[in-house]
């Protein structure tokens, strides 16, 4: 199977959710139809030159499986964020670069489950994609939301999910958390911690413990304090479900080099390797200098164009396979204990420990 590749999309909806955020839909011609199917939960990599550097940032998508056709994202605008402003300006009928969907944080839809989805600020996104899935795809299922904001202003698809909530009465039980807005029910008065779902939970009003599995997705301190609090309560490992996913400062991975590895990991690769890349059928060898550069950054030095999305190891974007050789990661968020005792690896963590080094882009 070859690896992602962008496709031109044509935007066919803007629509403003707050003063900060938008939602952004974008029109998936017929023929990339299959390209573009997704999993509830999945996220879009958009690309484009901004300021003469190309950068990339993934969103996710808050469609529901049954739209056919388009696929929307929503994007909030960070603090010195140059994608999260520059989509601020995007209009109907402009053309972006979009990598089509990807992302483990997924549910399967069929079935009868109880979920519940931890969202903060606009980690709502693919949050409302699953609710929209699993409350139109089953029947006799339930999702409880709690979604956390400053204040009202800031709350992303508001329209959407009091929409969900007057669908779908007895399904869909939606709780707000503001933190700079009080509501007329003290106890939704705060940030969204441990100490918060605790609170909760033992009022009641969210049971953990019940649900079949459990969403969160939001700023990482959130995602890590929420994950605690949910094992504390008694929730097993294997039902809370989160995706770390923070995109790297400035357009591409950084230029200056990051630590070097541990020198006694390097071994043979400590004067240079030579690393042959194989995507989409083709092969092509650079050098790598495991003491500076990642595979990722020295590949871009040397003008080849390797899939990858965050930079950080955290999406998945550039996973690949090493058939021959070995490489060590700086870090890793999103590889499986299975897929690493099975030989992927992350190009934008992988540093080369032999003096050759493959690496298959293609496998799957």
């Amino acid at each position: 199977m070859a690896a992602p590749r962008f496709h031109e999309l044509e935007i066919a909806a803007v629509r403003k959710e707050t003063p900060d955020a938008v939602a952004i839909t974008f029109a998936i011609p017929d023929e990339l139809g299959e390209a573009f199917a997704f999993l509830p939960g999945q996220y879009l990599t958009l690309r484009a030159d901004i300021g003469g550097e190309d950068m990339r940032r993934s969103y996710s998508i808050c469609s529901p499986l049954l739209e056919t056709g388009r696929r929307t994202v929503g994007v909030k605008r960070i603090a010195d964020g140059r994608f999260s402003g520059f989509a601020q300006t995007l209009k109907v009928g402009d053309r972006i670069q979009v990598m089509p969907p990807q992302g483990r944080f997924t549910a399967q839809i069929g079935g009868d489950h109880e979920y519940l989805l931890l969202a903060a600020g606009s980690g709502v996104t693919p949050c409302l994609s699953i609710a929209k899935s699993v409350l139109a795809g089953e029947p006799d299922s339930s999702v409880t939301m709690l979604y956390a904001n400053r204040n009202s202003s800031s709350v992303m698809f508001l329209d959407d999910l009091n929409d969900l909530k007057d669908r779908y009465t007895g399904r869909f039980t939606l709780l707000h958390v503001m933190d700079e807005e009080v509501q007329d029910v003290e106890i939704m008065n705060g940030r969204l911690d441990a100490a918060k779902l605790e609170t909760l939970a033992s009022h009641g009003l969210i049971d953990p413990k019940a649900a079949d599995a459990i969403y969160i997705c939001g700023p990482e301190p959130m995602i890590r304090s929420a994950s605690a609090a949910m094992a504390a309560l008694g929730v097993s490992e294997d039902k809370i479900k989160f995706e770390l996913f923070t995109p790297a400062p400035g357009s591409a991975p950084a230029a200056s080099p990051k630590p070097a590895p541990n020198p006694a990991k390097v071994n043979g690769a400590k004067h240079g390797s030579s690393v042959q890349i194989i995507l989409d059928g083709a092969r092509r060898t650079i050098e790598v200098d495991a003491g500076t550069d990642t595979v990722l950054t020295a590949a871009m030095k040397a003008g080849l164009d390797l899939p990858y999305s965050c930079a950080g190891g955290m999406c998945c974007t550039c996973r690949c396979k090493i058939v021959e050789g070995s490489a060590t990661m700086d870090e890793n968020f999103s590889l499986e204990p299975w897929e690493i005792e099975a030989g992927f690896t992350l190009s934008c963590q992988a540093r080369p420990d032999t003096e050759k080094l493959v690496l298959d882009f293609d496998a799957q």
